[in-house]
């Protein structure tokens, strides 16, 4: 299998979901090593993100990435993502081999304004969106980013996440069925939904910062 080293430049659309999870639901998928972030008592901040990364990029696939946690280690702060998705091979073996992420094939289907994710008979997830009923502007080519923690074998890793994009506030109906893997988590519904167009996404080259437990699974 082939694919591109770090860092992958990719450029496309996405809608982000921000959720409130449970500390005692995520700690199941987040390594012992690593301290999961309270923002209020008992409660980390996950979401769901769907994105499309077309032309321009230096993979072409569809994506969905849960994030279980906002964690923390020896002063470092970042992500944890709990499960990967996507429809490109190089996408999933350059993610596995590369970041340490847990990147599955799935098939994807997006409207006008939803998106859905199977893995083959088997539906993951679905996130509708709307416009608010009152008006929300656009905010225009926004810069933000964060890192991420990744495990590859005994290594925990860290990696910087760069994105730059227009921004706009919608309405999101997250639908996980029970069946499906990302049920554990109970995500509930997004506080905020945000959709990014001519989105920009630079993910970085990972650096050790300390070991992990090989033996635990996360998926």
């Amino acid at each position: 299998m082939t694919y591109p080293q770090p860092p992958w430049n990719l450029k496309g659309y996405a809608l982000q979901t921000l959720n409130v999870v449970n500390i005692e639901d995520a700690r199941s998928f987040v390594p012992p090593e690593l301290e999961i972030v309270s923002i209020f008592p008992g409660k980390t901040l996950g979401g769901v993100y769907l994105s499309s990364y077309e032309s321009g990029s230096i993979l072409e696939y569809n994506e969905l990435i849960v994030v279980a946690a906002l964690v923390s280690y020896q002063g470092k702060f970042g992500s944890w993502i709990s499960h990967i998705y996507v429809d490109n091979e190089d996408s999933v073996a350059g993610g596995r081999e590369i970041w340490g992420l847990p990147k599955e094939m799935a098939q994807f289907t997006w409207t006008s304004n939803s998106v859905s994710v199977y893995q083959q008979e088997r539906h993951l997830c679905s996130l509708d969106y709307q416009k608010e009923w009152f008006s929300m502007p656009t905010w225009g080519q926004l810069p933000f980013g964060g890192d991420v923690f990744g495990g590859l074998d005994s290594d925990l890793l860290l990696f910087p996440g760069q994105f730059k994009s227009q921004l706009e506030v919608v309405k999101g109906n997250l639908t996980i069925p029970l069946e499906s893997p990302l049920s554990r988590l109970n995500l509930g519904q997004p506080f905020m939904t945000l959709n990014c167009q001519n989105l920009e996404v630079i993910a970085g080259e990972p650096k050790v910062i300390g070991n992990k437990s090989p033996s635990v699974s996360y998926a």
